[in-house]
């Protein structure tokens, strides 16, 4: 019919997908590098996010073996700024408070060092340190042993000593055997047991411990307490923290420290969060160059492709089809990118969690979050290549050789 303006042919989204593939089809090297610089951009932000979720989730999990309900109750300062010490009848007295569950203590013994044997010198006592220990520590501070066996009321008051961790292993000894003896100050006491590492209760692990009474007659040992560890419900554990200074000491609650040691472990799992901030940092700026990556080849695409853009052009494709010829090579290879990425920064998580023992978590907003970047990456990498080809008149772009 006369006079009926001609329409230009619709693409439909398989036509897109067609056109848009044909550049990296043809150029399938430099594809695969611009594809590359967003697959470790992606691959390095998916593996910051799981690996610190898994550790997260680790440390989450240690918080709840251990329990946030342990309350440490420890000598302060003096009015005149000196240590403070903990009455004898304090550990007694904590015991009494009723929503208490369980209560321990240890002791220091001051001015003692521990020797492996009596030909070693003086001077090199591997900063240990001399615990008088109650026989209720371990189930209390949910310490495990790691060989031998644990303080009991008979062997308690004998020179035995169960070691922490550490403290095994600056004296050498890697297990408890009947014939292993090391010297505390000047006696001789015999190991019993080592401990695994007690993440709540890290004093013991750089410690000799010894039974309460056994530390009294062979050592001459005090009596008072340096450390009393108390466990109640997690509901009740900010009110016994009220009023555990007040009873361990009422003539002076002042010279009295009260503290939670898994805060310690919050704080750190706090820096963990920081020291991912950082590292997140670190691959966004991996993406962007990517990005630019990715815009450098759509811009090379267009020189190269300039008598293509004009055939087209006379063969009746407008400029949005154009534009989304070439936004659409820029977002499939994005996307191909950030696929690759997010499985390269999974399977890096899921490797680095078994190999740590930890759970392994990849939170699904690391992967959308992922594949979004890339999404919008692709598409200002490609906004202005796409209006540029689209610009070009179709006389210009045929006669460039």
């Amino acid at each position: 019919m006369t006079g009926e303006t001609l329409k230009p042919a619709r693409m439909w989204p398989g036509d897109v997908l067609k056109v848009g593939g044909v550049g990296l089809r043809t150029r399938p090297l430099r594809a695969f590098l611009s594809a590359l610089g967003i697959a470790i951009g992606i691959a390095a932000m998916v593996a910051v996010v799981g690996i610190s979720s898994s550790s997260r989730a680790e440390l989450d999990r240690t918080l709840d073996a251990l329990g946030t309900n342990l309350l440490t109750v420890t000598p302060g300062e003096t009015l005149a700024g000196g240590t403070a010490t903990l009455p004898t009848t304090a550990e007694a007295m904590i015991g009494r408070i009723r929503p208490v569950d369980a209560v321990s203590a240890i002791g220091k013994v001051p001015e003692t060092n521990i020797y492996r044997n009596d030909r070693i010198p003086e001077a090199e006592n591997n900063g240990l340190a001399a615990y008088a220990v109650r026989t209720d520590l371990l189930t209390t501070v949910r310490a495990e042993l790691h060989s031998g066996t644990w303080l009991n009321a008979a062997t308690g008051g004998y020179p035995a000593t169960v070691l922490g961790a550490n403290a095994a292993q600056r004296l050498g000894i890697g297990h408890a055997t009947p014939e292993t003896r090391i010297l505390v100050g000047d006696r001789w006491f015999t190991v019993i047991g080592i401990l695994a590492p007690a993440p709540l209760a890290p004093e013991l692990d750089t410690a000799a411990l010894l039974g309460w009474s056994a530390a009294e007659s062979e050592l001459d040992f005090g009596g008072h307490p340096t450390t009393i560890y108390t466990r109640s419900s997690d509901t009740d554990v900010e009110q016994v923290a009220a009023v555990l200074a007040g009873t361990a000491n009422p003539e002076a609650p002042g010279e009295v420290s009260v503290s939670r040691p898994s805060d310690a472990l919050a704080a750190k799992q706090a820096a963990g969060r920081a020291f991912t901030g950082l590292l997140l940092g670190l691959g966004a700026v991996a993406l962007l160059v990517g990005g630019v990556g990715v815009a450098n080849t759509m811009v090379i695409s267009v020189l190269e492709r300039r008598p293509e853009i004009g055939l087209r052009r006379s063969l009746g494709a407008t400029r949005p089809q154009i534009r989304t010829q070439f936004l659409a090579e820029s977002l499939l290879l994005s996307t191909l990118g950030g696929l690759a990425g997010a499985l390269l920064g999974s399977t890096a998580t899921t490797a680095y969690a078994l190999f740590q023992h930890w759970p392994t978590v990849i939170p699904p907003s690391a992967l959308l979050l992922g594949i979004a970047a890339t999404l919008t990456i692709g598409a200002l990498a490609g906004l202005y290549p796409a209006i540029r080809a689209s610009r070009l008149p179709p006389t210009e772009a045929l006669a460039t050789p």
